[in-house]
Order: C-alpha cells, then structure tokens, then sequence
C-alpha cells in the first residue's frame, strides 16, 4: 500500500489495486507543483470526496470527466452531480460501507460545513464527512474536514484503525494540539500522517507539536509527491 500526499488535504492512495484520488485540489494548491499533474493522477480508478469546499472539490467534476473514473461521497452531491453531470457517482451515507472489490469505505461522521457557490448563492453540497478505509491489512481512518469529537471514540470501537489522515492545521479545522488530544484520547494509531496545514499562512506550518505530543506513534510529516509505502 501506498500514501502520497498531494498537498493540503489531498492524497493519492494506492490500496487493493485500486488508485484513489482523496479530495484532489491539485490547480491552484500552492502545495503542488503544477507540471506533476499527469503523475498524481495516473492510474486513478476513483475520487473520494469527503465535501464541498473549493479546496477538496472544485475540480472534481472535471477530473472525473477527463479519466473517466467514478467519484464516491456523501449520497446528496453524488446525486446532485449524478443528475446534472452525467457522472458515474456512488453515493451513500455516515454509517454506510461500500466495497470497491475488495476495498471497503466506511463514511462517518465529521464536525464542519459544506458547501459550494452556486448562481448568485452559496448552495449546500450535502454533508460532510470522514472515511475509514479496510484494505491491504491496514485500516486508515481519514478525518476530513473536523474538530475534535467524542465520536472518534466509537470509530475506534467499531473499526480499529492503526493509520491516521489528519486535519491539524488549525483556523478552519482542528490544530496540531487538538488532533494530538484526538489522536492519544480516542485512538491507537501506529502511524499518523497530519494535514490541511502549510498550505497558507493561516495555517500551522510544521508537525513539530504532533511528534511531541504522540509519543510512540510514528508522526509522518510527509513530502508532497513522495509515496509513504506501508
């Protein structure tokens, strides 16, 4: 299996032969060097959307287009796009499991907003969320957009992750403080790799206060386009 950060909050995830593009913000994200495109995106099978905002979904419907994959999220935006794309969507909801031949996607619950501008009016882009990800004998729990929430305790219950995909920048989302409390209080992660940070100067700018708060879990901060192999 295989983690590459694309910058931000998206990522590339190569697990149970299938190549997801997670939330995909590639023009336009200072994090990502625009000539490397075609390599973040080759091979892709599919687009995991955790919601709305521009730097998760603005390109999504193109890029869907030009590869020919199928996107999958939260059922009301993949209906929405459905319908008024023409795009392949599999759309379902917190609590509910798909399988991807072999690779199993729980959505659960995340603690932000959603949406996305519509004509003259910010229009909802239906609800957002976070992912659990079974595949290749490792379970890897995507936060989405979100604050801290005692939910996370049950997400652990019920599905064990020992890999952790983080927000922890701060401003819009939980910080490196309160993703470590996330991550020590709720979990028992082996591996952490933090994100949704360096982006812009609003935002942390190091995982430095991670690695010391997440004693013996390996904090990866990882480097945008260099595979993380697990």
């Amino acid at each position: 299996m295989k983690i590459t950060w694309l910058g931000h909050a998206s990522f590339r995830l190569e697990i149970g032969g299938k190549v997801i593009l997670l939330d995909p913000w590639l023009d336009g994200n200072p994090s990502f060097p625009e000539d490397r495109k075609a390599e973040a995106t080759d091979g892709a099978t599919h687009i995991l959307l955790t919601h709305g905002h521009f730097d998760h979904a603005s390109e999504v419907v193109d890029m869907a287009k030009s590869l020919s994959v199928q996107i999958v999220g939260q059922f009301d935006l993949m209906n929405f796009w459905g319908e008024t794309e023409g795009l392949d969507t599999l759309g379902f909801n917190k609590g509910g499991t798909v399988d991807l031949d072999g690779v199993k996607i729980t959505m659960v619950h995340a603690t932000h907003s959603s949406t996305m501008p519509g004509e003259n009016i910010l229009q909802s882009a239906g609800s957002e969320c976070g992912y659990m990800i079974e595949g290749d004998g490792h379970v890897i729990y995507v936060s989405g957009d979100t604050d801290v929430m005692a939910d996370m305790k049950i997400f652990n219950d019920l599905h064990k992750p020992d890999i952790g995909i983080l927000c922890a920048g701060g401003h819009f989302t939980m910080d490196m403080k309160r993703a470590s409390y996330a991550a020590k209080t709720f979990f028992d992660f082996k591996t952490v790799i933090p994100c949704h940070y360096k982006t812009f100067p609003a935002l942390e700018q190091s995982a430095d206060v991670m690695k010391a708060e997440l004693s013996g879990v390996d904090v990866i901060e990882a480097e945008v386009l260099s595979p993380i192999e697990m």
